[in-house]
């Protein structure tokens, strides 16, 4: 007898879960850039620009190879990609760490300069491989009811990556940036280790098909991938999940597929098709599979719902990677402001408590967003599409309430908010694709979306960096006269801007109205899937009457 998948709540399952999750937290340690970006500029005397680009390389390793490893990652799974992560983390945090030790002070040089963009790149382009094995897994291991919850708190190890390692490293090593980098080297690179020998697919058990007290059915036929690998041994073939449709179709009495028990009044056809979606019927038993949408290659490039969640994403993730790449300035800038007594240590402080709210509140919006995005599908019958409207709104608040902060002591609020905001937006994007677009290509898909954030990110981070330097070369010297003032931030005079709010502040009207943007087509993105959804409700009703 062949071995029976096994249950939803195993010990198999559960270390995967666990598993996916550790190397999830090892993965986004590109937010911890602004831990290390002021220093890193004070010690090899780079302009804010300069320390952008260097930043952007990260998010770029990230978002462009994400296409490439989610291709991988569907059809030779998770060894490739951990080991490629493991290399390139060990390579590009050490490398980092060898110029940061180097400087002391001199002018970077040209080539300092490319290989601090290379390294960089490499711990994105690792953290996304990591990123997309502990995604796909997960999504592939676990049923659609809970399959926003399960995602949201894999994608939440991700969020919590930056206050982790800086905890860590500001407990161990206090104020020396030098040892952060080891931590960083170190620290991400061995879970990658890890995961090789804990993170595989596991497939789902046989759906409950038992008729309820509303004559419906218990569960749901979810889509369940085809295994390879370690998962192959766990398939086998059941006929013990008889229901009274299999009787129904022995005797060609229906071709529909009855939906769960709160919907089970209407039938789907066999015929409707929805974003490639399909019922088919199974040729070894007689029952019908719900296949779920199925786009991706060329179709998903000439769907429009592509187009619709490429653009949100834009928007809203440039708008975050400007303020998490860029807020180590923003603190020290507003920290600086009208402040004769100018302290580095507080200063830093000041710095590290920004990491760690956004850190701590990208990983709860993360999870949040999981367990919303469930109840608007199964509790309220909304399309998941609508919670972009929640999200699209935070971000909105949090770009106000930047504009609005101009003492350091109040710059969390605003910081708590674009981390929640940010959080939650890469933690429900995956599940819409999941089902706008289907399972079976998930991280190929999201890969494609996630060259979203290149546009909003580089377009919203470079204006950020030149917004700072021109005010930082046009500070008026007459008022900050004071000696203590010459070297501020850890970073020259001629780069440091000191006037607070007003260093920055026209740069987040232009992200503000983005937001704006993106809370309008979030809302339309919602209509639009509630609307699909009534339209394949009237064709079912349609065929049903012929």
């Amino acid at each position: 007898m062949e071995p029976q998948p096994p249950a939803l709540l195993s010990a198999p399952r559960m270390l995967t879960l666990i598993g996916s999750i550790l190397v999830s937290l090892s993965s986004g340690t590109n937010y911890i850039y602004s831990a290390y970006a002021p220093q890193l500029g004070a010690r090899l005397l780079l302009s804010h620009t300069q320390l952008n680009v260097i930043g952007l390389a990260g998010n770029v390793g990230v978002y462009i190879s994400g296409p490439a490893w989610g291709r991988v990652v569907d059809s030779k799974g998770p060894r490739i990609p951990l080991i490629s992560a493991f290399a390139c983390l060990l390579i590009g945090y050490l490398g980092i760490k060898r110029i940061y030790d180097d400087g002391a002070g001199t002018v970077a040089s040209f080539m300092h300069i490319v290989i601090l963009i290379s390294c960089t790149f490499m711990t994105g382009f690792a953290g996304n491989a990591g990123l997309a094995v502990a995604m796909n897994t997960t999504a592939k291991s676990f049923p659609d009811t809970s399959r926003g919850t399960i995602t949201g708190l894999v994608l939440s190890g991700f969020g919590l990556s930056a206050f982790f390692f800086a905890a860590v490293a500001s407990i161990a090593f206090p104020g020396n940036t030098s040892a952060l980098l080891l931590v960083l080297a170190l620290g991400t690179a061995m879970p990658m280790l890890l995961g090789l020998v804990i993170v595989r697919q596991i497939p789902l058990p046989p759906p409950s098909t038992t008729l309820g007290i509303e004559g419906g059915l218990h569960g749901r036929e979810e889509y369940q991938p085809i295994p390879s690998g370690d998962a192959a041994l766990f398939i086998r073939g059941s006929d013990s999940n008889t229901s009274l449709l299999d009787t129904e179709h022995a005797h060609g009495a229906s071709n529909y597929h009855v939906p769960e028990s709160s919907t089970a009044v209407e039938l789907v056809s066999d015929q409707i098709v929805s974003r490639g979606s399909s019922v088919r019927m199974s040729t070894s038993r007689a029952k019908p599979v719900h296949d779920g949408p199925n786009v991706y290659g060329k179709q998903l490039w000439l769907t429009p719902d592509f187009y619709l969640i490429f653009a949100i994403m834009a928007l809203l993730s440039g708008t975050g990677i400007m303020y998490i790449n860029n807020v180590g300035s923003i603190s020290q800038a507003l920290y600086a402001k009208g402040n004769p007594n100018y302290d580095e240590l507080e200063a830093s402080r000041w710095q590290a408590a920004q990491v760690s709210t956004l850190s701590i509140c990208n990983f709860a919006g993360r999870i949040l967003i999981g367990l919303i995005a469930d109840m608007f599908r199964y509790r309220l019958h909304l399309p998941r599409a609508y919670c972009f409207c929640i999200v699209s709104t935070l971000f909105v608040v949090s770009q106000l309430s930047v504009i609005s902060v101009d003492d350091v002591a109040h710059l969390w609020k605003a910081t708590a908010l674009l981390g929640l905001a940010y959080g939650s937006l890469f933690g429900i994007a995956p599940t819409i694709i999941i089902d706008w677009f289907g399972l079976s290509h998930l991280s190929e898909n999201w890969g494609y979306v996630s060259l979203s954030p290149l546009v909003g990110g580089n377009l919203f981070s470079l204006m950020f960096g030149r917004n700072l330097d021109s005010h930082a070369s046009n500070d008026d010297s007459e008022t900050h006269s004071p000696l203590s003032l010459i070297r501020r931030g850890g970073l020259p005079s001629e780069h440091q801007c000191f006037d607070g709010r007003s260093c920055y502040v026209s740069s987040l009207y232009v992200t503000a109205t983005a937001c704006l943007i993106a809370l309008g087509l979030s809302v339309w993105a919602g209509i639009r899937d509630q609307r699909k959804s009534v339209e394949a409700k009237r064709e079912v009703l349609w065929h049903a009457e012929e």
